[in-house]
């Protein structure tokens, strides 16, 4: 957590980690009911994970798209 903070721009921060971290929070909240804390915040941080490796997917696609519909 210490590394995803001091290597990120505060931009970076609050456009793109801080909305991923909200929806995995609700996520976690309205589905993960294991009556473990250790499990459930497991859960939610692999769903963090996940959408952040979902958002740089997309990300990345959409660069690809736009770039080669530049060249074009």
């Amino acid at each position: 957590m210490y590394e995803l903070v001091r290597r990120l721009t505060l931009r970076q921060l609050t456009l793109e980690q801080l909305p991923l971290l909200v929806i995995a929070l609700v996520i976690a909240e309205m589905f993960y009911k294991f009556h473990s804390f250790l499990l459930e915040t497991g859960a939610f941080l692999l769903t963090w994970l996940a959408l952040g490796a979902l958002h740089a997917a997309l990300k990345s696609l959409f660069k690809r798209a736009k770039e080669d519909a530049n060249e074009s």
